[in-house]
């Protein structure tokens, strides 16, 4: 008998996604050694059981979508291939943009590419099944599992289980936070038709991902210099943002603009050991109401922003109610029209990932020597900059489909945005 899995509210709406982005969530490492292929597989076998979501594919039909638990084979989920020091980066690239189907039997694909005695490791999967903040839990249990098993003979199953809801974020509130807390109809984001200058869409646009690096000591910079400015360095990140879109776009001073920032509302959880892997990512828009007579004083717009959100009891929360009615009350054809009215996606947007932990992401001692997480490739008009840290080196990265003017374009923005830092933190 096909066993079945309840879609929960993230699940459906990253599905509706589909008119924005591909879902996909990219993570790649690299490693100064030879991974033991067997042990991971081992590893990725037992987290697949663990998480059936990753190998069940998503059923819309229409009136209540769901999932159906699908059997699968290690050859479907890991690829292992030797490859030049010359071809690695080709073959990287091309497997990072690859798109999973929602009604694939398996939601995750993972690979390993050994090159002159080292390996890297890279691995996408559906944002139906998790967001960025579960999928770097994901990576380093699958590290601390790897390591466990083949040092010690542990059997490599510690992987969280348990609800997948939306509704965690409710549980630790009291009841009377809990009533106004589900009041919370209105989305409190407002639209803005302020866009990234990339071409128009065009049938033979591609999936590309750019990256840039800013180097450890920029980081202790952009953070000594947010201190004393009272500036978080997402803050320090969306200034330069701001700044080098005005020039990008040719946006006018005067113009207020804004750029939505993903939110992790694993905050309002505090012990989340019962959690499956699952979405539990909104947004705060940051607007600033005119570009600043200068970079700071556009990071002054910023950080006050910013602050109003972080004032607010029940950041992230306002909208989930109407989403969740949206969803109950009609069949989900009807409910996905219904919320794409009410719904603004943001053309511009940042997901601040976060650390990824070397030591967290060792296997057999060895550290990794560099990777990024990145968000999933955007479709015209819409854009999303990715950061994460490695060493206190950051990463930024754009996943776009688009061409080569696009890429130029995206390129573009990321030495204005490298001018936007240096002028943040040459004072």
């Amino acid at each position: 008998m096909e066993r079945k899995l309840n879609a929960e509210l993230w699940d459906k709406m990253h599905y509706l996604f589909r008119d924005f982005n591909d879902r996909m969530v990219h993570v790649e490492l690299h490693y100064d050694y030879l991974i033991n292929i067997d042990v991971l597989k081992t590893v990725l076998i037992c987290f697949f059981e663990k998480a059936p979501v990753l190998h069940s594919s998503f059923t819309d039909n229409h009136v209540h979508p769901y999932w159906t638990v699908e059997d699968y084979n290690i050859d479907d989920i890991l690829t292992v291939k030797s490859v030049s020091e010359d071809m690695l980066n080709d073959e990287i690239n091309s497997f990072l943009v690859q798109y999973i189907p929602p009604d694939s039997k398996i939601q995750m694909k993972a690979a390993v590419f050994f090159h002159s005695g080292k390996s890297t490791l890279c691995i996408v999967e559906n944002h139906m099944c998790m967001d960025g903040g579960d999928f770097k839990y994901f990576i380093k249990a699958l590290c601390k599992n790897y390591n466990e098993y083949l040092e010690k003979g542990i059997s490599p199953i510690h992987l969280r289980t348990g609800t997948r809801s939306y509704e965690s974020v409710y549980e630790d509130f009291t009841a009377t936070e809990k009533r106004m807390a589900k009041k919370l109809y209105k989305n409190i984001n407002s639209r803005d038709n302020h866009k990234f200058p990339l071409t128009e869409n065009n049938v033979r646009d591609v999936s590309f991902i750019a990256r840039r690096k800013l180097s450890a000591e920029t980081f202790d910079k952009i953070r000594a210099v947010g201190k004393k400015h009272g500036a978080t360095i997402n803050d320090m990140l969306v200034a330069a943002y701001f700044d080098s879109l005005y020039d990008l776009a040719g946006f006018a001073g005067s113009e207020s603009v804004s750029i939505s920032c993903a939110i992790d509302l694993r905050r309002h959880i505090k012990d989340n050991s019962d959690q499956g892997i699952t979405n539990h990512t909104a947004w705060m828009q940051c607007k600033i109401p005119q570009r600043g007579r200068d970079i700071f004083e556009t990071l002054d717009y910023v950080v006050r922003s910013s602050n109003r959100f972080k004032t607010d009891r029940f950041m992230g929360l306002h909208g989930l109610p109407l989403l969740s009615f949206g969803y109950k009350i009609l069949p989900h054809a009807a409910s996905e029209e219904i919320i794409k009215i009410g719904y603004s996606n943001p053309l511009l947007a940042m997901s601040n990932i976060g650390v990824l932990d070397v030591e967290q992401l060792a296997l057999e001692g060895n550290e990794p020597t560099d990777g990024f997480m990145s968000g999933a490739v955007k479709y015209k008009p819409y854009v999303l900059l990715s950061v994460t840290s490695m060493r206190k080196e950051l990463t930024l990265s754009m996943c776009v489909r688009g061409n080569e003017e696009d890429k130029k374009i995206v390129n573009r923005f990321f030495d204005m945005f490298e001018v936007s830092v240096e002028k943040l933190i040459s004072k």
